[in-house]
């Protein structure tokens, strides 16, 4: 029998390969057919290694859930950037490689993205979900988030409302 270990950590320029391609494969899975693919293409393709490399080496706090190994995915968290919403930290993006989606994985790294923020002595947390991707909506509503506010992202002329999430 074989024990597979589960690890969340900070992230390493080392992982940034890995990264993108969790990047690549989660967003595909979870924005075909919501985004406009040009634009959907367009943004998966400025997120290479290079970029991620970058992103870890400078403050960004990216942290990533690694099975055996095997990075499965990630998620980046700071400061709060809706001044309206008066949470002091947000979870930029969560992602998981869809293979690994709907074993509980999500809610692991969600956690503990939500005490990196509270270790940072950020009180309170906000999360945006597109309006169109139930997937989301339906994790953060599960995760006990409320519903408080919406927004709107351009992709190619295409006007999607986002929503956000938040927890005290």
């Amino acid at each position: 029998m074989n024990t597979l270990t589960i690890d969340i950590r900070k992230a390493e320029p080392r992982d940034a390969e890995a990264i993108a391609e969790v990047h690549l494969d989660a967003w595909r899975g979870a924005y075909s057919g919501i985004i406009p693919h040009k634009a959907l293409t367009a943004m998966i393709n400025r997120r290479g290694a290079r970029w991620w490399a970058h992103a870890i080496r400078r403050a960004a706090t990216v942290l990533v859930i690694e099975i055996g190994g095997t990075i499965a995915g990630y998620a980046t968290i700071g400061r709060n950037r809706a001044r309206e919403l008066r949470q002091e930290g947000e979870i930029y993006e969560l992602y998981l490689r869809p293979e690994y989606q709907g074993v509980g994985l999500g809610s692991r790294l969600f956690t503990a993205a939500r005490c990196a923020l509270a270790d940072h002595g950020l009180k309170g947390m906000v999360v945006w979900a597109l309006e169109e991707n139930q997937n989301a909506l339906g994790f953060y509503a599960g995760a006990g988030g409320r519903d408080v506010a919406e927004g709107v992202e351009i992709f190619e002329q295409k006007a999607l409302k986002k929503v956000a999430f938040v927890w005290e």
